[in-house]
């Protein structure tokens, strides 16, 4: 891949970020979680962006597979990896919370 198709392929996935308005990573310290039922809120919606974002996946994959005028593959492939990624922070996320209990559920009182 030549440097110019490089270029052109970062400017394609800059203008997307752009367009989702997606912002650089925050620090995972930047939200307090006060009680049982706001860590139940912040977990639902992180499930419900998931989600949303394998649903974006699904339909922008369909859309190119139709044919649709403007849905281009950097498009499509772009959208698959934030869902692949997404999925796999969920699993990483829910590994450590059963660890978390079986260390919780282990100690000695």
């Amino acid at each position: 891949m030549s440097s110019m198709e490089i270029n052109r392929v970062l400017e394609q996935i800059r203008a997307l970020q752009s367009q989702t308005k997606i912002g650089p990573a925050q620090p995972a310290q930047t939200q307090q979680v006060n009680g049982p039922g706001e860590f139940a809120n912040i977990l639902r919606q992180g499930l419900s962006a998931v989600s949303q974002t394998e649903q974006r996946a699904n339909q922008m994959t369909e859309a190119f597979e139709r044919g649709t005028p403007g849905v281009e593959l950097p498009q499509v492939m772009l959208e698959v990896s934030k869902a692949s990624v997404s999925l796999k922070a969920v699993s990483e996320v829910r590994n450590r919370l059963i660890s978390a209990y079986q260390d919780i559920m282990n100690m000695q009182l």
